[in-house]
């Protein structure tokens, strides 16, 4: 494993004119998307460092993106509570789905059924076939909005955290409840299953190590200031991101969480001024976006 981290921005992309929430990269592609309070999809040249298009106009804010592996279809979740399939070569719309009320906040796949599933402002969750384009399932997860779902490593659980604090664990096959536990003080902004654990951050400024199938809380940290609004993993899982609305992008061990880097404009590092909203870590390279209507793209090299 390597013992040391070196991160060094690459890039500052700009062409938003207002904060920007969500993002996606294809694998083994030189383009990155980009959505948030543009009512517009954005791609990104990699090669360039610059513009390329306006893949799709939208009708309200993006909240979520999401490239469907072997595919050229990307999924958008609005705050309308629309969910777009579109074809991102032909620029076409494969599919316009809708939940009965409120913003669709996170969206995943599940590969093993090539079934979408999005969760809500209302704590349902909406299950959609990518091969019949027909809504499969509605379930309930929870009485208040759920705002985040992750898919363990396996493809066997769901989790979903809420606007109470509490992660629910779910089966991913047919969708049965296992558990439910308060794991946060305020609600639940991110999770993320590594190693066969699963991490949870909250609007409380903490992040939690989880055992997925009890919610035992086997180790719990105060990593920023406010809210943790995005976990991810090097591919290796021996690291994490977490980024904040705080203004920083901390990267830790993923075994003990011994903290690496503290990446912010207080380091003297030319990092955000706002609000960190995503972050997304794809090979060497990890990418944020934020309020400051900006998308940096960080270089990490390990040694």
């Amino acid at each position: 494993m390597a013992s040391t981290l070196e991160i060094t921005l690459a890039s500052t992309l700009t062409g938003h004119q207002n904060p920007v929430f969500a993002l996606a990269q294809p694998e083994n592609s030189s383009v990155l998307y980009t959505g948030g309070n543009d009512k517009g999809v954005v791609e990104w040249d990699l090669q360039e460092m610059k513009f390329k298009r306006i893949l799709c106009k939208v009708g309200s804010s993006v909240y979520k993106l999401l490239c469907i592996p072997d595919s050229d279809l990307l999924a958008i979740g609005l705050r309308s509570g629309q969910l777009l399939l579109v074809d991102t070569q032909k620029q076409s719309l494969v599919a316009n789905w809708n939940t009965e009320s409120g913003a669709i906040f996170d969206i995943k796949l599940i590969p093993s059924k090539r079934e979408l599933i999005a969760i809500g402002e209302e704590g349902f969750a909406y299950v959609w076939s990518l091969e019949s384009l027909e809504l499969l399932y509605r379930f309930k997860v929870s009485d208040t909005t759920a705002r985040v779902i992750s898919l363990s490593e396996d493809g066997k659980l769901l989790a979903f955290g809420d606007k109470l604090g509490m992660v629910h664990v779910h089966d991913a096959y047919d969708f049965h409840k296992y558990i439910k536990e308060p794991i946060h003080e305020l609600p639940v902004t991110s999770l993320r299953f590594i190693n066969g654990e699963l991490i949870s951050g909250g609007r409380d400024a903490k992040i939690n190590r989880l055992d997925p199938k009890t919610l035992e809380k086997k180790q719990s940290l105060v990593p920023h200031m406010f809210t943790v609004y995005g976990i991810d993993s090097s591919a290796d899982n021996n690291f994490l991101v977490t980024v904040s609305r705080d203004k920083t992008i901390k990267i830790w061990r993923s075994t003990d969480w011994g903290l690496l880097k503290n990446i912010s404009r207080d380091k003297g590092i030319e990092s955000h001024y706002l609000s960190i909203n995503n972050v997304l870590w794809q090979e060497n390279r990890i990418f944020t976006v934020s309020d400051d209507k900006s998308i940096k793209i960080w270089k990490v090299e390990t040694h």
